[in-house]
């Protein structure tokens, strides 16, 4: 009894999972080598490779995939860069500006991701508050609007609060005696933050790393409403193979390439990181 105790109470949490996310990948598989007639539609009982064929050959989804993870992995960089200092920032404050910069950190979670899309599209449009202002100053109208630098200053946005907060978290547990004994035997403050700091901190930079990656990689508003229709990401390609094309197959394909590739890319990430952690605390 005691043995089967852990698996009676992880079952509804177990059957929730199963339910919500491994059946539904399942059928996505599946659906993913049924074959495809543009003019039927999906073949039930036929099936086929010919949609992976695609999605590993076509020079098209090809570029589209690389397109995806460029700006994925740019967005993590730059996330990394502006996010672990404001942590530091924010974890050295002391009260009430500690609560009132999380919060500023915090609030553009509070809404919509649409939202904050368009709100993007109007500041980058032709007309919008960026352009009047280069025209004021005599540069002239600068095309943003529909650019990758439009989409990656928008996932930045998006995703910097995801970066902030595990590193924050991170920086909870590390002493401040540790740092002012270092200062005390005159190590420098780059000294400081290469042994006492970046060690303790580095946890926090992969799990914030892997968060904003993965969802930066996967995000579909923010490249379809400031990529326009000829900056694609694989999400709104996943999006029009369903929707417009109605080639649910192909779409399926598309949609567990990015996974697996995702998984592949993050799991790679996190093991080198953890062997450079080892290292340092070694």
């Amino acid at each position: 009894m005691k043995r089967s105790t852990p698996w009676l109470l992880s079952a509804p949490a177990l059957c929730l999972f199963v339910t919500l996310l491994v059946t539904p990948l399942l059928l996505t598989a599946l659906l993913s080598f049924n074959g495809f007639d543009p003019n039927t539609g999906v073949k039930d009982g036929e099936y086929t490779l010919a949609h992976y064929a695609t999605v590993f050959t076509d020079s098209y989804y090809l570029g589209i995939f690389w397109r995806t993870f460029w700006t994925a992995g740019l967005t993590t960089l730059i996330c990394v860069l502006i996010g672990t200092p404001q942590a530091y920032v924010l974890s050295r404050m002391g009260s009430p500006w500690r609560s009132i910069l999380l919060l500023v950190v915090l609030a553009p979670l509070l809404v919509s991701v649409v939202v904050r899309a368009f709100g993007w599209s109007m500041l980058l449009g032709p007309e919008g508050l960026i352009n009047q202002a280069l025209m004021a100053l005599g540069i002239g109208r600068v095309k943003l609007l529909y650019t990758e630098a439009a989409v990656l200053i928008a996932l930045v946005h998006v995703m910097l609060p995801f970066m902030i907060i595990p590193v924050w978290t991170s920086l909870q547990k590390l002493d401040p005696s540790v740092a002012q004994a270092a200062a005390s035997l005159q190590a420098g403050p780059f000294t400081i933050a290469r042994r006492i700091v970046l060690p303790q901190v580095l946890p926090g930079i992969l799990s914030g790393s892997l968060i904003v990656f993965g969802l930066a990689a996967s995000s579909f508003a923010i490249p379809g409403l400031l990529g326009g229709r000829r900056l694609k990401m694989v999400a709104t390609i996943v999006y029009d193979e369903y929707l417009h094309e109605l080639n649910w197959p192909q779409g399926a394909a598309v949609a567990l390439t990015l996974l697996v590739a995702n998984l592949i890319v993050m799991l790679s990430y996190n093991r080198l990181l953890e062997r450079r952690y080892q290292k340092a605390l070694g």
